[in-house]
């Protein structure tokens, strides 16, 4: 559901929209490209980072002109991530996949347009993928983004699927047609799988995970087409789908 426009504070929204900046563009930013970013005047946009830099969620680089997310955005996100005991199953859960496989373990969650990454458990493969706490991918073309999708309501997947469809490869599915047969086929066979659809030298398998209301995450596993072949993915899905099943049983998700 959306809020009206009228119950909008535009001041709030500019000031989330500058840390969204800071947060992707990988280096400190001027004034100027604030203001260019959020389509502003520059004392505009001036005003709106002394602000945000005099509550912590922002600082200045050592040439005290260009600016950086704060760290205090950290202790709001270490309350984000941190739900207690739930926590330390899915940890336990992801490390007992790393052990199984020597590959990296991800669970990752819907987040309004993407699929987001919120632990990990690493693994020992030296070369694989390497995917941060925090990092995005698009619902429509990533193995955990099609779990995701496959068990939302109808209503917020047409939604999605009206915003668009972007290609990343040629593999990527693109038409409303192509993802709505996916997302069937996925709820079928209870997995999804990303034939190099994100990436041209990726491929990923994916499984959900459920609570007591919903589908509310996914275990996913990454790695080099060279190494991910069709046939490795079928062969991970033993030990994520297992630890799907137990984790939806500690959630109250399965009987």
């Amino acid at each position: 559901m959306t809020v009206a426009d009228s119950n909008k504070s535009s001041t709030a929204l500019r000031a989330l929209q500058i840390m969204e900046m800071l947060g992707n563009a990988g280096r400190p930013l001027s004034v100027a490209e604030v203001a260019n970013g959020i389509d502003a005047d520059r004392s505009t946009a001036y005003r709106m980072l002394v602000t945000l830099l005099d509550a912590g969620y922002v600082r200045r680089d050592p040439s005290q002109r260009h600016y950086l997310l704060g760290y205090k955005l950290l202790s709001l996100t270490k309350g984000l991530l941190n739900d207690g005991e739930r926590t330390e199953l899915i940890g336990a859960a992801l490390q007992r996949i790393s052990a199984e496989t020597q590959e990296t373990a991800h669970y990752s969650v819907f987040d309004r347009d993407a699929c987001v990454l919120v632990q990990r458990s690493k693994g020992t493969q030296l070369v694989a993928v390497d995917f941060q706490i925090g990092d995005r991918s698009p619902l429509h073309c990533s193995s955990a983004g099609k779990v995701l999708l496959a068990y939302l309501d109808i209503r917020q997947v047409e939604e999605i699927i009206a915003r668009g469809l972007p290609r990343y490869t040629v593999r990527s599915k693109t038409t409303p047609e192509e993802l709505r047969a996916e997302l069937r086929k996925i709820r079928a066979q209870g997995y999804a799988i990303d034939d190099r659809e994100f990436h041209d030298d990726m491929r990923c398998v994916s499984v959900p995970v459920f609570d007591k209301s919903s589908m509310t995450a996914a275990i996913s596993l990454s790695g080099p087409s060279s190494r991910f072949t069709i046939e490795k993915l079928h062969q991970l899905l033993g030990p994520i789908s297992d630890a799907a099943n137990d984790l939806s049983r500690k959630f109250g998700g399965l009987a």
